[in-house]
């Protein structure tokens, strides 16, 4: 079976702690898959506030996940903090790639590395735009804007 083969790029843009609540935890007592998306959620909305934007207007457009991929690294349990870092990177016209990086606090243990694909859309028109000026040169300005790919 292929794996998804994934690491971070680089270093990270934002970086936020969030400790692990029950409904987190599945069957297995460990951190469920389906909690990595969310945890990633919670970081990602994090993270646009803290750069003054949110999900539904970076600049003007909103953002759309275009796709996600999770690789799992170790189990986490009830009760830690995970440390959830953002890289931005792989710019296209419409959008770029957010990688997120969650690792246990206390230990460093890396409990999973996750990627999503965003899109900038004018929710209005209901179409695909081109990544925000102001989004673009935030990131290049701290270098973690690479060109953009056709």
């Amino acid at each position: 079976m292929a794996r998804i083969k994934m690491e971070f790029p680089g270093d990270a843009a934002f970086s936020t702690e969030i400790d692990l609540r029950i409904s987190d935890i599945n069957y297995g007592g460990h951190l469920g898959h389906d909690s990595i998306l969310s945890l990633t959620h919670e970081a990602r909305v994090r993270f646009f506030r803290h750069f003054g934007f949110t999900e539904l207007d970076v600049d003007g457009p909103g953002i759309m996940l275009s796709d996600a991929a999770v690789v799992y690294k170790s189990e986490s349990f009830y009760g830690e903090t995970m440390v959830v870092e953002i890289a931005v990177c792989d710019f296209v016209k419409y959008g770029c790639d957010l990688v997120y990086r969650v690792s246990e606090k206390e230990t460093g243990r890396e409990v999973a590395l996750a990627k999503t694909g965003i899109v900038f859309m004018d929710y209005a028109e209901r179409k695909v735009v081109q990544v925000p000026g102001k989004f673009r040169k935030l990131f290049k300005e701290q270098g973690y804007f690479l060109e953009i790919q056709p």
